[in-house]
């Protein structure tokens, strides 16, 4: 029976990410979620995308922080708005599904790949406002790059950008009916980050417009990535699956003796695994 299967935060810059990237495999007529952070220069993240689109029935990629990064040294200066739909472009030549594309249906489920950003309501304890939450995060030390490489091009910021994403995916999902698969790289509720090692970094891991998603849209599953924290938690009922892999100094301390990581990639969404070991609240 086909499967459905989730990986993100590859971060193909590393070698020893790209040779775990290079294994992922599934079985014939699986299909594959990659919940972003693929890699940061363009040619990289199509790169791995054809790989993969060449191994899986069918792949659904959403983007992360890291593709959206410009760098002056990036072959693509295109920012913003501009980058994420070069991607989009990029992604429908390779047959790979995007955000901005009809979403499919996996066995009368429907997969909804997501991009809402952040808007830096999720924030720090003891704060009240982006201004305080933001002001804490630097005198702690913890800023997230994008501050300094992910433009909002041609909107005014972030949180504007990701405003006007999630007033987007609102209408689409509204239209669905039946069971959902909801996918984004950043969680779509708060709950996930209360284990973050950095507390202020929450400012950077999703928007709280978006915290009743699963229960409004009928949702079976939701896929996230960003924190590199991968587990399986459980919200109203609902199964959320981080599917990270994350950087390698953070892998490789839960590898097996053989130097694979413990946590099996890609994740099993649908038919949900006998071996389901969620945390239920």
């Amino acid at each position: 029976m086909p499967r459905l299967l989730a990986v993100s935060d590859l971060h193909v810059r590393h070698p020893d990410n790209r040779a775990v990237t290079e294994a992922l495999a599934g079985e014939p007529g699986d299909w594959l979620i990659v919940a972003g952070d693929v890699a940061e220069q363009v040619e990289d993240v199509v790169a791995v995308l054809r790989d993969l689109a060449a191994r899986f029935a069918r792949v659904i990629w959403v983007p992360g922080n890291h593709e959206l990064w410009t760098r002056t040294k990036d072959p693509v200066s295109l920012r913003g708005e501009h980058r994420y739909r070069r991607l989009v472009e990029e992604c429908r030549a390779l047959g790979v599904l995007t955000p901005e594309d009809e979403f499919p249906v996996f066995d009368g489920v429907t997969i909804a790949p997501l991009f809402l950003l952040y808007d830096y309501s999720f924030l720090p304890r003891g704060t009240s406002t982006p201004e305080e939450g933001l002001a804490a995060a630097y005198r702690a030390g913890v800023v997230c790059t994008d501050e300094h490489l992910l433009y909002p091009d041609p909107y005014p910021s972030r949180a504007a950008w990701g405003a006007a994403r999630v007033a987007y995916s609102r209408a689409r999902l509204d239209a669905v009916e039946g069971p959902t698969v909801l996918v984004n790289h950043w969680p779509l509720t708060r709950l996930p980050t209360d284990v973050l090692r950095y507390p202020e970094f929450v400012l950077w891991c999703g928007t709280t417009a978006s915290a009743d998603w699963h229960v409004r849209y009928r949702a079976q599953a939701v896929v996230y990535g960003h924190l590199h924290i991968p587990r399986v938690t459980y919200e109203d009922g609902v199964r959320f699956v981080e599917a990270s892999l994350g950087y390698p100094r953070e892998w490789k301390p839960r590898q097996d003796r053989f130097g694979v990581p413990t946590e099996v990639l890609p994740r099993q969404i649908l038919p949900v695994p006998a071996e389901d070991f969620g945390i239920r609240p």
